[in-house]
C-alpha cells in the first residue's frame, strides 16, 4: 500500500503520523520524507520535477511506501502531480490529519478541495483527527469538517478515527524507537527497575529504565488507537 501524508497547515502531526501509526503497520514500509528529497534539504526549498522523479522511482522499487509531505512543500507537490497527470493513481490513500485549532481546520479544508479537484475518488482520502482532548466530542470540535463533507462527500470522514492527546509523542522523541516497537518490547521494565536498586546501578541508569516504564505504560494504550485508527483509514 501507498500512502501520502498530507496538509497544507503544518503542527497536524503528519510525521507524527507516517512514522508511529502508519508505516509500524505496512510491513517493510518506508518512510519517505518529501523535504529530505528537495532540492538542498531545507524547509524552504522548492520542490522540483528531478525531485518529483526520483520520488516517483523509489515507490514503484517498494511494495508498501509512506511519504510524509512537509507543508513547505505540499503547494510545488500537488503542482508537480497535476503536470505528471495521474500520479496521484500511484498512491491508495492520501491521510489528512488535523487537530483542534481553528487556522488548522480550515488549512484542512482548502486540502481536502485541492485533493478533490486532481479528481482522487473521495474514498482515497481519509481524515484522522489528531492531537484531540480525551474528553471532547469531536463532531463538535470538527463542526466545519463534518459540515464541509455535508456538502461535498469528496472524502471519507468518520469520527471514530481520532488520535488523542498523550505525552508519549514527546518522550517517545528520545528512545529511537517508535510506539509500536515500545509496546512490543519484551523488556520487564519494572523487574529491571527493581533489580537495579538492588545493584546500586547508577542513577543515570535507573532513571533510564523509570523512563521506560512511564513510556511502555503510556505506549498500551496509544497502540491500540493506532489500530483503530489504521483499519478506519485503509480499509
Amino acid at each position: 500500500m501507498k500512502i501520502a501524508v498530507i496538509n497544507f497547515s503544518g503542527n497536524v502531526g503528519k510525521s507524527t503520523v507516517a512514522h508511529h501509526l502508519l508505516a509500524p503497520r505496512l510491513e517493510g514500509a518506508e518512510v519517505i520524507s518529501i523535504e529530505s528529497i528537495n532540492s538542498d534539504g531545507t524547509e524552504t526549498a522548492a520542490l522540483r520535477g528531478k525531485e518529483f522523479d526520483e520520488l516517483q522511482e523509489r515507490m514503484m522499487s517498494r511494495t508498501n511506501v509512506v511519504v510524509d509531505v512537509g507543508a513547505s512543500n505540499v503547494e510545488d507537490y500537488i503542482a508537480l502531480m497535476q503536470r505528471y497527470e495521474g500520479s496521484h493513481e500511484d498512491f491508495d490513500r492520501f491521510v489528512v490529519p488535523t487537530v483542534p485549532a481553528l487556522k488548522q481546520q480550515l488549512d484542512t479544508i482548502a486540502t481536502l478541495n485541492q485533493l478533490g479537484e486532481l479528481g482522487i475518488p473521495s474514498s482515497k482520502i481519509r481524515l484522522l483527527f489528531n492531537f484531540v482532548d480525551s474528553k471532547a466530542n469531536v463532531t463538535k470540535v470538527f463542526a466545519r469538517l463534518f459540515e464541509q463533507h455535508r456538502k461535498t462527500s469528496a472524502f471519507v470522514i468518520d469520527s471514530s478515527a481520532v488520535v488523542y492527546e498523550n505525552p508519549i509523542y514527546e518522550k517517545i522523541k528520545s528512545v529511537g524507537k517508535t510506539i509500536r516497537e515500545v509496546n512490543d518490547d519484551p523488556i520487564d521494565y519494572v523487574a529491571w527497575n527493581a533489580q537495579a536498586l538492588q545493584d546500586g546501578s547508577p542513577e543515570h541508569e535507573r532513571a533510564r529504565i523509570r523512563q521506560m516504564v512511564a513510556i511502555k505504560r503510556l505506549a498500551s494504550r496509544v497502540t491500540r488507537e493506532h489500530d483503530d485508527a489504521f483499519r478506519l483509514l485503509v480499509h
